[in-house]
């Protein structure tokens, strides 16, 4: 592996956009639908249904964030840089990364110069969705190319909603994980400075193995509470890439003052399954891809990577992603150790005091 060399950053910017992600895509972070619905309920009902529009196809733009400096990178200052762009050039800088998906980039800024769209452009950017696997349905089609016929409208609008989402739910939250973040950020630098880039990432991130590691020269490390169990990576350079992980631990969940700690749940939910007890069976022996696992199953691959996306989930699966983007799961052994001792510790009332000396550890396993 060429030598990478690791920057540590921190600020609520990330959050504020992973939180909105997260609270518009509640099942993949294993969140409660009915509590992120209750926070989105916090804002004006056009607001709000502005919101619901744009994260359809709106994800954390790393590649804005990482433009930002150091001291732009809490919430209240990040608003502040989006204000300070013109209107109709927010929506590009927020959607469009460093390498967007072929063809999409002209696409999208062909819609803006016309203010319209037709079938032939909703084709093509759906076509580049599908290049990266990312599929796209109508409805969320509609939404994107109705954005770039009305750039400036959209940045307006969408800067007006951010800035209501930071006064109703954020600049609370802010206050809450501030520490845990900074906490983090000291774990990573102990962490990366005792073992090499890869070792460190795949711990960081709770078993992810990153091939695109071998291509890069700079990597920017960012704690993120919100963004536990999963992570977020993106290109934001020819050589240079952005890797959010979470901070969170174990037994902290997203909703304050939670009476069962979510990462507990999650994962006696994901054992309490034959087929999920099954799949770690098969992956205790071996790493597996999805293809691999549904063949000794007999099961359709999407209900294989629905289990799978349950056990990532719970932290019991560790996954690296091949070259060209096939994923291989194995079992993460440690994280069947750690369940006995998070469950005495809830049922012996012992669960506040784990939570103080878990705080801001990754995953809980740094030692």
């Amino acid at each position: 592996m060429a030598m990478v060399n690791l920057n540590h950053h921190s600020g609520s910017a990330y959050d504020f956009f992973v939180s909105l992600y997260v609270l518009h895509h509640a099942d993949e972070f294993g969140l409660r639908p009915s509590w992120a619905a209750g926070v989105r309920s916090r804002l004006p009902a056009d607001q709000r249904e502005f919101l619901d529009r744009a994260q359809r196809f709106l994800r954390v733009p790393l590649t804005w964030l990482d433009s930002l400096s150091q001291d732009q990178r809490s919430a209240p200052e990040m608003l502040a840089a989006l204000a300070g762009l013109p209107a109709g050039e927010r929506l590009q800088a927020l959607h469009l990364p460093f390498d967007p998906l072929p063809g999409l980039k002209e696409v999208l800024t062909g819609i803006a110069a016309r203010g319209s769209w037709d079938a032939a452009d909703l084709d093509t950017v759906r076509a580049a969705y599908a290049r990266r696997h990312l599929a796209l349905r109508s409805e969320d089609l509609q939404a994107l190319c109705a954005a770039w016929a009305q750039p400036a409208a959209f940045g307006e609008h969408y800067l007006r909603a951010l800035n209501t989402y930071y006064q109703v739910f954020f600049r609370e939250e802010e206050e809450r994980i501030l520490p845990v973040l900074e906490n983090g950020l000291e774990q990573a630098r102990a962490l990366a400075s005792r073992l090499p880039v890869a070792e460190a990432v795949e711990i960081l991130s709770r078993g992810v193995q990153l091939p695109q590691l071998d291509e890069l020269t700079e990597l920017e490390l960012v704690p993120s509470y919100w963004a536990s169990p999963l992570i977020f990576f993106g290109r934001t350079g020819p050589r240079r890439a952005v890797f959010l992980y979470g901070v969170r631990s174990g037994p902290a969940g997203l909703v304050p003052g939670d009476a069962v700690p979510d990462g507990l749940v999650q994962t006696l939910k994901a054992l309490a399954d034959p087929t999920r007890l099954r799949i770690l069976r098969y992956l205790a022996q071996q790493p597996l891809t999805p293809g691999q696992l549904a063949r000794r199953l007999r099961l359709r691959a999407p209900t294989v990577v629905h289990h799978l996306r349950e056990l990532r989930l719970a932290g019991l699966v560790q996954v690296a992603l091949q070259a060209e983007g096939e994923k291989r799961y194995a079992l993460r052994r440690n994280a069947v150790d750690e369940l006995h001792p998070l469950l005495d510790q809830f049922l012996s009332g012992r669960q506040d005091e784990a939570e103080e000396d878990l705080a801001g550890q990754p995953g809980g396993e740094i030692e």
